[in-house]
């Protein structure tokens, strides 16, 4: 298989895009990100002492903590994701999903999983000891039927069928597509059923660490880069700067990204060439992720004033800033010397937060933001004035949580090594979990608008001027 380039062109009418159910999988990505926020403002406030559900067993911290990060990642980005590439993928191949009844079968599936998962939680306060893997072991096998039955009939299928009948290469967008869903078959397989079932002790931290780093940068990493590799083209009318780089990008994860788990665990029982490997492997693949940034960027000077003042790619310049600062904060604290002083300290929290929210989800709001009115048939969103309110709520207060919580760290990780009374750490984070709070506030409030404006423009009763399956599309240079 070959990779082409990129230049927009508007397509001829067609009917590969499913844009109802693109429109559902959206909605219900939102929505389950509404879910995940509101818990977790309702777990940080205990940091203020001041817990809004005292003494009540099904909401109490650590359920509420699971659900709001669960919800982040498997209600929000997997959800949103999905529905983002039965939109790319069919205007890509011009192919659409192998069957379209199952199509609506893996989407209500998937949210059949997701409710089950959150009654799980908090009803039997079932989950796994893995991060981002909770998932209570019953449901754990569902999981991996619908990725199967979306594997094959969302993502490969389409693919493979535009790359055997049509004689033409593969866009690099489709290459990350098709090796996000390889790698993360097999990466949930191993992450949750290897530790749980036939491999414990610090061999099954081994391979548990393999998949908490994995799930971002096997699976979020690839499917927002190729997100992007197709949105910013299409909304420039400019090709991508350099597709040797992307390919360099992409070899360059998929060899050097799966190396990198046991940097989750340094100075812990893991062979202790397993950490120094995983430590090399870090910083050599945030050297090669630049790349990504530096594609991305001159890819934007093309479009002069348009990549700074078209909201969809403002989103993205946010979160590729936000990748960009993540990446080298990653490479510093992977070492051991650093370790040693920000392990399970908030520098932790702060550094995921920007990283699943300021970059990947950031990507998946300005995709929305383009997209949203065209699947439901609208030609502008109800209100531009508050998806630009939602943009400036959001990104400063995702910045000034990523700053808070890498001071707060940085603090805690200092009283730690001086061996100082506990408590004392806890009163010097007081102030800065309650400007957390503030930050979190400021998202939610931000995400909020943005939520409310889906709503109102999907109910808009504004006649349509096009039909929403010509949106333009890349195609051959």
């Amino acid at each position: 298989m070959t990779v082409q380039s990129t230049s927009p062109t508007a397509m001829p009418s067609d009917d590969v895009v499913n844009v109802t159910r693109v429109r559902w999988w959206l909605g219900a990505a939102f929505f389950w990100l509404f879910a995940a926020m509101l818990a977790g403002l309702i777990y940080s406030s205990q940091y203020l002492r001041m817990y809004v559900f005292p003494g009540i067993e099904y909401l109490s911290p650590g359920r509420v903590r699971v659900t709001h990060t669960s919800g982040v990642a498997f209600g929000f980005l997997v959800t949103s994701t999905l529905g983002l590439m039965e939109y790319v993928i069919p205007k890509l191949t011009q192919r659409p999903v192998l069957n379209q009844k199952v199509g609506w079968f893996a989407f209500f599936a998937w949210q059949a999983i997701l409710v089950a998962t959150v009654v799980g939680y908090l009803g039997f306060g079932q989950m796994q000891a893995i991060e981002w893997g909770e998932t209570p072991v019953w449901i754990d096998p569902i999981v991996m039927v619908a990725l199967v039955i979306v594997t094959a009939n969302n993502i490969l299928g389409p693919i493979f069928q535009h790359a055997t009948k049509s004689g033409k290469g593969l866009y690099v967008s489709l290459w990350y597509f098709i090796a996000a869903f390889v790698w993360t078959g097999v990466n949930y397989f191993v992450g949750n059923f290897f530790p749980e079932y036939w491999v414990p002790g610090s061999a099954g931290a081994s391979l548990t660490s393999m998949y908490i780093h994995d799930l971002v940068g096997l699976y979020v990493t690839p499917v927002g880069w190729g997100l992007m590799y197709y949105l910013v083209p299409v909304v420039l009318k400019k090709p991508v700067f350099s597709h040797n780089v992307s390919l360099l990008g992409f070899w360059a994860l998929a060899f050097l990204y799966p190396l990198n788990g046991a940097h989750h665990y340094l100075h812990s029982p893991i062979p202790m060439w397993v950490q120094a490997m995983s430590v090399l492997a870090s910083v050599g693949v945030h050297l090669v992720v630049y790349t990504v940034i530096y594609n991305f960027w001159q890819t934007l000077r093309q479009g002069g004033t348009d990549s700074y003042t078209k909201l969809p790619l403002r989103w993205f310049v946010a979160g590729a800033v936000s990748y960009l600062l993540t990446c080298m904060q990653c490479a510093l604290h992977v070492t051991f010397t650093v370790q040693e002083h920000v392990h399970f300290t908030d520098w932790v929290v702060g550094h995921a937060h920007f990283v699943m929210f300021g970059t990947f989800s950031f990507f998946v709001f300005g995709f929305t933001v383009y997209l949203w009115p065209r699947v439901c048939g609208r030609t502008t969103w109800h209100s531009e004035t508050a998806n630009h309110y939602a943009f400036w709520l959001m990104a400063v207060g995702n910045l000034t949580m990523w700053l808070v919580l890498m001071i707060a760290g940085l603090i805690q990780g200092q009283s730690w090594k001086g061996l100082e009374p506990f408590t004392k750490s806890v009163t010097s984070s007081a102030p800065y979990w309650l400007a957390r709070t503030f930050t979190g506030i400021a998202i939610f409030v931000g995400f909020s608008l943005m939520f409310w404006n889906m709503i109102q423009t999907a109910r808009s009763r504004e006649e349509a001027e096009y039909d929403p399956r010509t949106i333009p599309s890349p195609s051959p240079a």
